[in-house]
């Protein structure tokens, strides 16, 4: 198998792992709906995720990756539902509506900037892809807060098997996919979420879940 042909497959692998992972907040949009609330589901995680994958599609654009853009479109077209449906079920709209906008206003001064203040092309990617790598390493070393929980309850009732997996194998096809084009923005920022996802393993084979119960998802 040729270098081309396998850089096909592990696309399609980036595109089916990344949406899955992206899908499990469909258990969220659900539950919402169902109990026309939004008790126990965190809203943080929607909007740092939508920014993310905002800036990764800005990223995609710039080098001209199609596997980067569709993903991160798609993404972000369910993030930001995901946040339409919540602050429609929310009682605090307006906390909802100020961190929203706040958010916004950094990613629309990180667009000027980039567009704006850096005109050369290769300059504009390299810190636009630096940008993008540090914003994802911060967002898969962020549940590790949740560790200490786990460990002090025992359980593992707080994290969510089918994320887990989805996030290893999508972290996992997107590091080989940046090694392969050499490009370490793509191929470093995925490595936190390998090793997270193996710390999960970890912790679900030490604290094995009671079968009885409902997981929970945790965003991340």
């Amino acid at each position: 198998m040729g270098p081309a042909a396998v850089l096909q497959l592990l696309s399609v692998a980036c595109l089916a792992f990344t949406l899955g992972m992206f899908g499990t907040g469909l258990s969220d949009l659900r539950q919402m709906f169902v109990t026309q609330s939004v008790e126990n589901i965190q809203f943080l995680p929607f909007l740092t995720t939508d920014v993310n994958n905002l800036s990764w599609l800005s990223y995609g654009f710039l080098k001209g990756d199609w596997t980067l853009i569709i993903v991160n479109a798609v993404g972000a077209t369910l993030q930001t539902l995901y946040i339409l449906v919540y602050f429609y079920f929310s009682p605090e709209k307006r906390a909802v509506l100020l961190k929203t906008t706040g958010l916004l206003a950094v990613l629309l001064i990180g667009y000027c900037y980039f567009n704006q203040l850096v005109p050369d092309v290769s300059t504009r990617l390299a810190r636009l892809g630096l940008f993008c790598s540090l914003f994802t390493i911060t967002m898969y070393l962020s549940p590790l807060a949740d560790l200490a929980k786990i460990i002090r309850t025992r359980s593992t009732q707080c994290i969510s098997f089918p994320l887990t997996v989805t996030t290893f194998l999508a972290s996992t096809s997107w590091t080989l996919y940046g090694l392969l084009l050499q490009d370490l923005y793509i191929a470093i920022p995925n490595l936190p979420g390998i090793a997270t996802s193996v710390v999960r393993f970890w912790l679900f084979w030490h604290f094995p879940p009671d079968p009885n119960r409902t997981y929970k998802l945790l965003q991340a």
